[in-house]
């Protein structure tokens, strides 16, 4: 079968197209203005505006983004950063570490924050359904561990990362896996490394049954009704629905929160998100089960609003509350 002979049988308007072959289309096809935060950014080794970049393969599972902060004056040689390990969002269907829009945020917060930020090359559904995500998200943690046990070596993070405070983020279905992966972290053995926190921000916390902030608040292109059941469709286990475990963390399929070992909690929301009802939910459900959650609000924004750099560009509001969401998790990583 030819290309031209390829018939689509599913889609998500603008990110993603299904052929009746199998194959999979994620080039961005809508407006061509959002087209280049979508656009790869390459890896630079050099030093460009206080950050390098470098992609390693960890022979241990999927590959990551190194973002480097540039080391400081002569006195400041020997400072140890710590480690922020970062799942990206996309339905667990679409988007990439060095997509352009995690790039702008990343590469920021690792300047400002000076910290490392590890961002994974995650797979994706349809063609690798939950929780192939997860299985390379804690990869990614496992590999970190080797690094602090000195059993691999890493020519950027050995010497530099402070490995006891290590840090889970996530946006979106990202922060879905920051909540999986601090599950099974709780779990293991990771000795030296120490978990100092996790960082969801604007989770995607949903059930079948649509919330009433799913129905009211506004549709962005980040995050449609439509986009939202059609990426789970494909993403989820065959058979399974929204109340799945993994995007229903407080639903009664989950397993009780209070018997999860899960480090310090910074719960990012933004005051329009569709999901902050869900998102309140699953909020309630963690302080029930005991866990130490302090919660951050982004004022009258919407789903992962920060990612867009155009808003964030252009208009002052959302400017400001994106470098309102930088300086809490900056704030949260030093106290922790």
């Amino acid at each position: 079968m030819t290309i031209q002979e390829r018939r689509v049988v599913d889609e998500v308007s603008g990110w993603l197209r299904i052929y009746d072959d199998g194959s999979v289309d994620r080039s961005w096809v809508g407006p061509p203005e959002p087209k280049f935060m979508v656009d790869p950014v390459s890896a630079h080794e050099d030093f460009i505006d206080g950050i390098a970049v470098q992609d390693v393969d960890t022979k241990m599972g999927p590959r990551v983004r190194v973002f480097m902060p540039e080391t400081r004056p002569k006195e400041d040689t020997n400072e140890k950063l710590p480690v922020i390990l970062h799942f990206p969002g996309g339905g667990f269907c679409i988007s990439e570490p060095d997509w352009f829009m995690y790039y702008a945020v990343y590469s920021k917060l690792a300047k400002l924050g000076r910290a490392i930020v590890v961002s994974v090359y995650l797979r994706h559904a349809p063609e690798n359904r939950l929780p192939a995500a997860i299985d390379d998200g804690f990869s990614a943690l496992l590999w970190i561990t080797s690094l602090a046990r000195a059993e691999t070596h890493d020519s950027w993070l050995t010497g530099r990362a402070d490995f006891n405070r290590v840090f889970l983020i996530g946006d979106s279905s990202g922060a879905n896996l920051v909540h999986e992966v601090g599950a099974r972290a709780g779990k293991t053995d990771l000795c030296p490394l120490k978990l100092g926190g996790s960082i969801p921000i604007h989770i995607g916390a949903c059930r079948s049954t649509r919330s009433r902030s799913e129905l009211e608040m506004p549709q962005t292109p980040f995050l449609t009704l439509d986009m939202v059941d059609k990426f789970l469709s494909l993403a989820l286990p065959i058979g399974s629905t929204k109340d799945h475990p993994i995007t229903c963390p407080m639903g009664p399929a989950a397993p009780p929160l209070s018997g999860l070992h899960l480090p310090p909690i910074l719960y990012c929301m933004a005051e329009k998100d569709l999901f902050i009802d869900t998102q309140t939910e699953f909020l309630e459900a963690l302080k029930e089960g005991g866990k130490n959650v302090d919660v951050f609000v982004s004022k009258n924004m919407t789903h992962s609003f920060y990612l867009n750099k155009m808003a964030v560009d252009h208009d002052p509001e959302t400017k400001a509350e994106t470098e309102g969401l930088f300086y809490a998790i900056i704030d949260f990583v030093k106290r922790h």
